[in-house]
């Protein structure tokens, strides 16, 4: 098998590569004046099983052209089967029609990398379990909690724990986590969310006085429903507030905000490539999810069980 990489995340790909002792693919992908991208891989892949890692984040739309040229080069090259590792799934919101006359882009966003030639697709923490079913391919959905799981016992299991999910939305992945935690209890932030991006806490579901709440989600975007989630534990007689956090897009003032807010700390995996700003601070940790994904990379390719890798 092969592993090649888009520009997105090239330092999770060299990871994801020393984890399976491969070397990347020797390809380019570059641009040209006009910013149209140009991608040439320069090794034979004809009857090869290729793996493509790039996550579809900031600036979304060039990740994901990045990402269907690649698949379309490796493609036309005669690769056996085209594998599109997507730690982070762009457009993974927009997963259903909120009003009238809005568009499903996670739908259409898969059948563009079906088009373009992926004959399965691997993902981390899909914002929502059902876009799985988007896809007309093999897709598998892989999960952060044993990750994070491992960090919580490391670092808090002498600790009074109780897992918080930060909606009603979230239950299910916080139940999760909790269960892998020594069924930890369980508490549930009550929001009302009057237009995106912004969002007001209304009321904690559950005792979180003395404990060391574990906020977990899967995506911090501007940071605000999570800063105020924090807070509002903290007011509730929360000991302190962790966050755990799969995909830390942290777009605009995120990384003030967290700075600034209740949380001792935010941590997030590498999924997506951290910003400056993410790294400089002292209260964001990065979690690496490499030896994840390369050891269901190793499992698609020797076609054993992905899923017992969450027994």
């Amino acid at each position: 098998m092969k592993i090649m990489s888009g520009n997105s995340n090239l330092p999770l790909a060299r990871a994801v590569a020393a984890y399976l002792e491969l070397p990347l693919t020797d390809a380019s992908v570059r641009r040209f004046a006009d910013e149209e991208i140009f991608v040439e891989i320069h090794e034979n892949v004809r009857g090869e099983d290729v793996f493509v890692v790039q996550p579809t984040s900031y600036p979304a739309n060039d990740n994901l052209m990045e990402l269907l040229i690649c698949i379309d080069a490796l493609r036309r090259a005669s690769a056996r089967r085209i594998t599109a590792v997507v730690p982070y799934f762009g457009y993974a919101r927009q997963d259903r029609k909120p009003g009238p006359r809005t568009p499903i882009s996670a739908k259409l966003v898969a059948n563009l990398m079906t088009e373009a030639g992926a004959d399965r697709v691997l993902s981390v923490d899909l914002h929502a379990g059902q876009i799985q079913g988007f896809f007309d391919i093999p897709t598998d959905n892989l999960f952060a909690a044993p990750v994070m799981a491992a960090d919580i016992q490391a670092r808090y299991g002498d600790q009074s724990l109780m897992v918080v999910s930060p909606d009603v939305g979230g239950v299910v992945r916080a139940r999760a986590l909790a269960k892998r935690l020594d069924n930890a209890p369980l508490a549930i932030v009550d929001k009302r969310r009057d237009r995106p991006g912004q969002s007001e806490v209304m009321n904690i579901i559950g005792d979180v006085q003395g404990r060391a709440c574990i906020l977990i989600d899967d995506i911090i975007d501007s940071g605000g429903t999570l800063c105020n989630a924090a807070q509002a534990l903290m007011d509730q007689g929360a000991a302190s507030v962790t966050a755990y956090i799969t995909h830390g897009v942290l777009s605009g003032a995120a990384v003030s905000r967290v700075n600034n807010s209740a949380l001792k700390e935010l941590v997030i995996t590498d999924s997506i490539q951290a910003t400056e700003a993410a790294q400089a601070s002292d209260r964001i940790r990065i979690l690496t999810i490499a030896p994840l994904l390369g050891e269901a990379i190793r499992r698609i390719a020797d076609e054993s069980s992905v899923s017992s890798l969450f027994d």
